[in-house]
């Protein structure tokens, strides 16, 4: 029996970010993990995979659109689909590998194997019980099925994300179940790749939670890209059909039903808390999730839970920052997580990413505000890279001009979102934006035109 100051279940970003934050903070640790590499969903089967793949589809996409309009004239390349997988377990394995080196650098003890607490301050892992004085969950999340649907996942025909990402050859056609992010990325991916792909969505707008102009717009740019939607639309059941599937769904608004055929069924309906095994009577919510105080800590004396098991957004980033926040509060430090700064990014081409309010929340809220837009056709960088389209959205506050959130869909969105992200944390206002000089030419100048479009007005427009 090994003695820890903390053990961490789950070695996702918010498990193996916790276990190293302690760690060089000077506890004990050890993180269990019952895969064979480190790194959770999102390493493995989730944001590193899929991103390569967005990555190369993107190549791809460039050459066969885009490079003649520049003098490039060789021909379009081949797709060689089990060499662009093995590129893709290539970038997984560095990434896991990476972490395995930083938990040896920082003296973290990984545990192999599945975790079950038995009771407060142990922690079992097959035959072994280790104690601990504290304990971190962070066993992450799960695909969810689809509500009220007889949909049977093979990860064949009928797949995941998971299974979407090693199919065995390039689908000729594809439904995607959810006009979510995970489905969206993953859909982009294969029409990009020559796939028929069809995306049905039960709201009547794809990306809920986004602001409803850029959503709007978005859906607009990837029915350009060749992606069908069937909005309003309930799924009702996923029946295996030869060497395909047929999704049965049912309009919303009339009942009418109807019906698709695929060679491949993707289920993007969400995630949920995956707990399973745990063995641990914690409080939980209606949706499964672990209930926790401003400290993170569980019903249980000494067990904690931070990431996609507890509330809020499954984020990568979100996890990491509330890994670092109980580590350091368990070492006697005061660490603050702000909830109102964590952007969100969609891995499309073009990218979409928000952090704060959107518009209609902010009214919804009982704020006066101002809105500034600026559209990538005004950026001359944007102009030079084929990447004109989209605008970003700045939202401030009509009386003090505090920056209350921003939206960008456009080039490089997921970082230029970040200095909208730092400019929140200290409370800056739309015109300290626009006073900050940025590079000419860069896709962030539109950031700074957005945030003179909530003054006298910007420069470009």
């Amino acid at each position: 029996m090994a003695q820890y100051d903390l053990i961490v279940i789950g070695s996702g970003p918010g498990g193996y970010v916790c276990a190293i934050r302690a760690a060089q903070l000077g506890l004990k640790t050890a993180c269990v993990e019952g895969r064979e590499t480190l790194g959770g969903t999102c390493l493995n089967v989730g944001c590193i995979p899929s991103k390569a793949l967005l990555h190369a589809s993107h190549q791809l996409h460039e050459a066969e659109h885009n490079f003649a309009k520049m003098g490039l004239m060789a021909e379009a390349p081949k797709v060689d689909w089990a060499k662009m997988l093995a590129y893709k377990d290539d970038v997984i394995g560095q990434n896991t590998k990476g972490i395995e080196f930083l938990f040896k650098k920082n003296k973290v003890d990984w545990i192999k194997g599945w975790a079950s607490i038995p009771e407060a301050g142990k922690v079992k892992v097959g035959d072994e019980v280790h104690e601990a004085k504290a304990i971190v969950i962070a066993s992450g999340s799960e695909s969810a099925p689809v509500p009220g649907a007889e949909v049977e996942v093979d990860e064949e025909v009928v797949v995941t994300s998971t299974g979407a990402l090693e199919l065995g050859r390039i689908p000729g056609s594809m439904v995607v179940i959810g006009g979510g992010v995970i489905g969206l990325e993953l859909g982009s991916v294969y029409t990009r790749l020559g796939t028929d792909v069809t995306v049905v969505e039960y709201l009547d707008g794809i990306v809920p939670g986004q602001d409803a102009e850029v959503a709007k717009q978005f859906q607009k740019i990837l029915k350009k890209q060749g992606i069908k939607f069937v909005t309003g639309a309930a799924v009702s059941k996923v029946e295996r059909a030869g060497d395909g599937a047929t999704v049965h769904y049912a309009m919303r608004k009339d009942g009418a039903e109807k019906s698709l055929d695929a060679d491949v069924v993707l289920v993007a309906t969400g995630r949920r808390p995956y707990t399973e095994g745990l063995g641990l009577d914690l409080k939980t919510s209606q949706r499964g999730q672990i209930e926790v105080d401003d400290r993170y800590a569980t019903s249980v004396s000494g067990v904690h839970a931070i990431g996609d098991v507890i509330e809020g957004p499954m984020l990568a980033h979100k996890a990491e920052d509330e890994g670092m926040a109980v580590a350091e509060m368990l070492a006697g430090q005061k660490p603050h997580v702000n909830y109102d700064v964590i952007p969100g990014v969609i891995y499309t081409h073009p990218e979409v990413a928000s952090v704060g309010l959107t518009e209609e929340l902010a009214k919804e809220k009982g704020h006066k505000i101002k809105v500034g837009q600026f559209s990538f056709m005004g950026n001359g960088r944007a102009k030079a890279n084929f990447a004109a389209d989209g605008f970003v959205k700045m939202i401030a506050d009509a009386e003090t001009d505090r920056i209350l959130g921003c939206h960008v869909i456009g080039p490089m969105a997921g970082d230029l979102i970040h200095e909208v992200c730092v400019a929140m944390e200290f409370g800056a206002a739309a015109e300290d934006l626009a006073r900050t000089c940025h590079a000419h030419p860069t896709y962030s100048e539109a950031m700074r035109e957005a945030a003179l479009a909530c003054g006298d007005g910007a420069i470009h427009a």
